[in-house]
């Protein structure tokens, strides 16, 4: 045991030794000098030794972004917390976080110390890895989606969905006809804003409904599977629309639109017809014989195919993510893939999402009294909208007024859905800054009122039974 340990100091200190004396005889060796001089550079000893360099490793690009992201998870994580703690989910908190985040709060008090951790030349960084964290958790939404129980619910919840769709959009549209001339940015049609109205008005946030409907125990109540049914029919459906919205948008003219939207069904339906029967039949070879790790390889790269001919087609790459969710087969590797990435994406990207969200909202600009009054408009007409189209026609087919409004609270939460379709409808140049901030505020008001109004419906309808009974 001895002379094995002896053997240790003893190989170090010879080769360490050989190493010394081949550089040592190394600085005799002739140094090759160019032509002209070279510029100056500081000794890497005294960079070394000046404490600066430690704040320029912080600027540097890759140490910034790590800083960032947990910076954006700590931030994140806590306003989460505090959302639970007035029975709130945590996506609320995270939106709040990545607003307060921005110009709005952290900006306008310190703005010496937002610009050194959201420096302007690290957002596009910052807004690639939220787009990543956003296929992902589309993909999982899709994933999510239970084609089986919409085919049950076919007929009430398809009416449900898409007259909550129908009447927001059009009031969506109305709204932007009056507008349109004062904050539709330049060289933007009309058909365009208004289009994009309409939409932001008629998206309700699935995957935040399906958490409240979980939280709030109503999974296996009719309640809770009308409304899980409604909210999918109602993704799907609106997904489809903006995916549609956006190839108008982009191709500028009616043969351009036409030929996108052309190309749009034709993906759909290859996806859907030809894709999903061969991915089933491979997935379940693959599971069959224990290779996990090649059906997963393949669920993952028909999700980045799918985004990439989305975004070459022109509807948007978070369409085929959802798409590509959709389609895959109903087996164990639907769990295994939401185990792989639904911690990354929710804990770590989107959080950044949220964040990037809150440095594009400017509540500032919002100074002006007529504004505020602008802004409870667009939130009249939203929640009137949503929450009305859906609980009348919940009621007209036949759900009672306490199931009709509940379901009209549920279809009202926005959410993360939400600011997906304005971070598009923005980045695209169709949301002018104020209608932007508008419209941030808008879904987190109707996404934050979603439990209190539940709340409230179901305290009349136990008041309204205590009366009842006191009554008979």
């Amino acid at each position: 045991m001895t002379k094995r340990l002896l053997w240790y100091p003893a190989i170090i200190g010879v080769f360490a030794f050989l190493i010394w004396f081949i550089l040592n005889k190394g600085q005799s060796l002739p140094m090759h000098v160019a032509a002209t001089p070279a510029p100056h550079v500081t000794p890497p000893a005294v960079v070394k030794a000046s404490w600066l360099q430690y704040l320029e490793n912080l600027k540097h690009p890759l140490g910034l972004l790590l800083l960032q992201i947990m910076f954006i998870m700590l931030v994140a994580r806590f306003f989460g917390w505090l959302a639970n703690k007035v029975k709130q989910p945590a996506v609320v908190g995270e939106i709040i976080a990545g607003v307060l985040l921005g110009p709005s709060l952290l900006g306008w008090v310190a703005p010496s110390f937002s610009a050194f951790i959201f420096p302007a030349d690290s957002l596009k960084t910052l807004q690639f890895l939220s787009q990543i964290g956003l296929a992902f958790f589309m993909f999982i939404v899709g994933m999510e989606l239970d084609i089986q129980k919409i085919r049950q619910k076919a007929h009430d919840a398809v009416m449900i969905s898409h007259a909550s769709i129908i009447i927001p959009f059009f009031l969506g549209v109305s709204l932007a006809y009056f507008l349109y001339t004062r904050f539709a940015p330049v060289n933007v049609s009309f058909i365009s804003f208004a289009l994009f109205m309409g939409i932001a008005m008629s998206i309700t946030a699935f995957p935040v409904l399906a958490r409240i409907v979980q939280e709030r125990k109503l999974t296996g109540t009719p309640l809770g599977v009308m409304a899980i049914t409604c909210a999918a029919a109602d993704d799907v459906t609106a997904w489809c629309i903006l995916a549609v919205v956006v190839a108008i948008v982009k191709a500028g003219g009616l043969v351009s639109a036409l030929l996108t939207i052309v190309l749009a069904v034709v993906f759909v339906a290859v996806m859907l017809f030809i894709v999903r029967p061969r991915l089933e039949k491979a997935i379940r070879k693959h599971t069959e014989n224990n290779q996990m790790k090649r059906a997963v390889s393949l669920a993952f790269f028909v999700l980045l195919l799918s985004a990439w001919l989305a975004e070459v087609i022109g509807i948007h790459a978070l369409f085929g993510a959802f798409l590509a969710g959709v389609i895959m087969p109903s087996n164990t590797i639907k769990q295994l893939l939401t185990d792989k990435l639904e911690d990354v994406s929710v804990m770590m990207l989107l959080p950044i999402f949220f964040v990037f969200t809150g440095l594009r909202t400017q509540i500032g600009l919002l100074s002006q009294g007529d504004l505020w009054g602008v802004c409870g408009m667009i939130m009249f007409v939203a929640v009137a909208g949503k929450f009305g189209g859906s609980a009348i026609t919940a009621r007209l087919m036949g759900q009672n007024w306490h199931s009709a409004a509940s379901i009209g609270a549920l279809m009202n939460t926005r959410g993360l859905m939400e600011l997906v379709v304005l971070n598009i409808g923005y980045d695209l140049g169709i949301l002018s800054p104020e209608i932007f901030a508008m419209l941030v505020l808008m879904a987190l008001a109707t996404t934050f009122m979603t439990g209190p109004l539940l709340d409230w419906i179901g305290y009349s309808e136990r008041k309204k039974a205590a009366i009842t009974r006191i009554s008979c």
